[in-house]
């Protein structure tokens, strides 16, 4: 069981209950080490004063703030003693319908527990009226010497802990990306190429599995490494789809739709990997080529190569053509294997 990041008092009204609070989630990129180029000597960063040069032992450094002629040194306890209990109490302030908090003010998740068995009936109460009213307690707490703006939900038999950028931190749209295009006039019933784009959409639409996609720029990078180690190169991924021509733009948008409503199966997988090949340069012919064996052109753009000579991203958009099923756990040789047709799934 893993260790709290955050101990303390979950309150609403007059209720109370002890709570712990858990990390969510965890990251999967590999940690490069800096080293000087032609050796193997690692590069360590090391706290100096900018004066001396001199190296600061970690206890004699403070934080101050620049106040224009000179720093405001602000010690720890300090910050302590302007936040008396804030430490170690979450205050719910109200409830807020969860369709209303808009996606752009989600920050990060963690998990809320009951703090030992006795509390476990406040906390079950708690996270059945959130389920049954579909709503978000709305507080704030300090955590590490910071005051955060959190939503508090009910997931599945949890409660979850999400934590909000505040208004200030959000920019305009707007303000940020410039002018857009105007919505368009009279909706899908008077723009042919609006219906078809809401025709793409539908037709490629899927129930969302998370375990159906994976990081493959990280495969990518092992492959890389693995590659080096052994003094062998690896092939290029395939450039980026050139922009459509607008007046291609209706042709484009049809051909998608046959695609993703030809693609292989009628499953997930299958019309996401009619997606994928499109934006790898595939187009409408990669919907198309279904079945066990994977035919003729693959995102990588070659035409007639052996399975074996595929890298494993070529092997995976294949079998994402192919609508093979478990493909993102798969190693290299089980991808060339399904693909070869004695363990080939179809979605």
């Amino acid at each position: 069981m893993a260790r709290p990041v955050w101990t303390g008092t979950l309150s609403f009204g007059l209720v109370s209950v002890p709570v712990q609070l858990y990390g969510a989630t965890r990251g999967h990129s590999l940690r490069f080490h800096q080293l000087q180029r032609g050796t193997s000597d690692r590069i360590r960063n090391r706290r100096v004063n900018e004066r001396t040069g001199e190296e600061v032992p970690a206890d004699d450094i403070v934080k101050g703030l620049d106040v224009g002629e000179e720093y405001v040194v602000v010690e720890p306890e300090e910050l302590d003693d302007i936040a008396p209990g804030r430490s170690r109490s979450l205050e719910i302030s109200g409830f807020v319908d969860l369709d209303e908090v808009e996606p752009v003010y989600f920050d990060r998740t963690y998990y809320l527990g009951p703090k030992g068995e006795e509390n476990e009936k406040v906390y079950g109460l708690l996270r059945d009226a959130l389920a049954q009213s579909h709503r978000a307690g709305i507080a704030t707490f300090v955590m590490r010497g910071r005051e955060h703006l959190v939503a508090v939900t009910a997931e599945e038999d949890i409660l979850a802990l999400h934590t909000l950028h505040w208004a200030d931190e959000v920019r305009s749209p707007r303000e940020e990306v410039g002018p857009v295009p105007e919505r368009v006039r009279g909706g899908p019933s008077k723009n042919k190429e609006l219906r078809t784009a809401v025709q793409l959409v539908e037709a490629m639409s899927t129930a969302w599995d998370p375990q159906e996609y994976h990081d493959t720029y990280q495969e990518s990078v092992r492959s890389l490494v693995e590659a080096k180690s052994r003094g062998e190169s690896v092939p290029k991924a395939a450039e980026p789809a050139e922009s459509t021509n607008v007046i291609d733009l209706m042709d484009a948008l049809r051909a998608s739709v046959d695609s993703a409503r030809q693609g292989p199966g009628r499953g997930g997988s299958g019309r996401r990997g009619s997606g994928r090949s499109s934006r790898s340069g595939g187009g409408a012919e990669g919907g198309k080529q279904g079945g066990g064996k994977a035919k003729g052109r693959t995102a990588g753009g070659s035409s007639g190569r052996g399975l074996d000579g595929l890298s494993k991203e070529e092997l995976y958009e294949r079998a994402t053509e192919a609508g093979v099923r478990g493909r993102s756990s798969m190693n290299r040789g089980q991808l060339i294997e399904a693909l070869g047709g004695t363990g080939s799934k179809s979605a």
